[in-house]
């Protein structure tokens, strides 16, 4: 086994704090990754916190991570020691199952589901797996993804999952150039489905309920902004948008989105709310065969083929780089919203 240093939480109402732990030394498939960069996401708040139930102490969270790889098994052809690497929000499936077979991993039907990065049962090292708040992982190299030389690996690290979270469905309903997008809200999700969605040439309107964000939301790549507090400008819009991404993780009024749809257009949620959406109106729905849908990450070669993306248009999360010892007060700042867009810690801040 290898020693590794991390930040943990110990229980739902405590502070994340220093932990040495152990990684399983590398096997033939696997590939060590020294950490660098680790993007903070919501769903680290919530699994320290046990806000969704099911939480496993201690729990070192971390899934958007980004390292050198310092260590290859013998069976190893995609890395070699001094690569960069990342690893996103799976680190193994049960890789035989129907969506397994068809490169969707994120939606494995195996006894278990994927394996989380973090929080999920450890197959290979028993015990529970741990995240990228740490200083170092190993990981098969089937689950380990190739970063863009071209791009700043600290602002990459997001993308492995707020990334691919917007990346996903953007391509799954084959959003082209020429078609009018929205995307609702403009967060750590939102502001890369704005910049995705950009650059895959459609027309992008971003829906805030902040007239502070006009500014930003058109450097980021939105095209108009509607403030979606305001009737007027919801209706100058209606039955116009060939697709919506709606980013929000609290719950709200779905049909004023709804409305804005063209005939057969979709809208997909990607933000996971604490209590559920108000039910849709069906006649809403019904009279234009529009859809409601939802969408989770992508599948590896997907999310490598999101890296690819955004390397070939030079997109990154915009970021804020923080200390490890600055964990809790990122948090804290994160549930007001408090960043623009998403934190990453500079793992060399971790002390053994």
């Amino acid at each position: 086994m290898l020693k590794a240093y991390s930040y943990a939480a110990s229980a739902a109402d405590k502070p994340l704090g220093p932990l040495e732990i152990q990684r399983r030394d590398v096997g033939p498939n696997d590939v060590r990754i020294d950490i660098l960069f680790c993007g903070v996401c919501h769903s680290d708040l919530h699994m320290a916190r046990n806000e969704w139930g099911g939480s496993n102490y201690p729990v070192v969270p971390g899934h958007e991570i980004v390292g050198r790889v310092v260590e290859v098994g013998a069976d190893v052809t995609k890395f070699k020691a001094g690569d960069l690497a990342g690893v996103g929000c799976m680190v193994d499936s049960c890789r035989v199952c129907a969506s397994c077979q068809e490169g969707l991993e994120q939606f494995c039907d195996g006894p278990a589901s994927f394996t989380q990065t973090y929080n999920s049962p450890d197959a290979k090292s028993g015990g529970f797996t741990a995240g990228g708040y740490s200083t170092a992982i190993v990981v098969d190299e089937a689950f380990t993804l190739r970063i863009p030389g071209n791009l700043d690996p600290a602002a990459v690290a997001p993308l492995l999952c707020a990334g691919i979270t917007t990346y996903s469905p953007l391509r799954h309903w084959n959003v082209q150039k020429g078609q009018k997008v929205g995307i609702v809200g403009l967060g750590g999700l939102g502001h890369m489905g704005v910049k995705i969605a950009a650059a895959m040439g459609a027309h992008v309107v971003l829906f805030t309920t902040s007239p502070g964000k006009i500014d930003d939301a058109k450097r980021l790549g939105a095209h108009e902004v509607v403030i979606s507090k305001d009737a007027d400008q919801m209706a100058a819009h209606a039955n116009t948008f060939d697709f919506i991404l709606n980013t929000v993780a609290a719950s709200h009024d779905l049909d004023q989105f709804m409305a804005l749809l063209k005939r057969d257009g979709t809208m997909t949620l990607v933000g996971a709310p604490e209590h559920p959406h108000p039910s849709p109106s069906v006649m809403n729905m019904i009279f234009k065969r529009r859809s409601l849908a939802g969408s989770l990450i992508g599948g590896i070669a997907e999310t490598q083929e999101m890296l690819d993306f955004c390397g070939k248009h030079g997109i990154t999360s915009d970021i804020e780089m923080i200390r490890m010892d600055e964990i809790n007060h990122a948090y804290e700042r994160m549930l007001k919203s408090d960043v623009k867009y998403r934190f990453v810690i500079d793992m060399a801040t971790l002390e053994s």
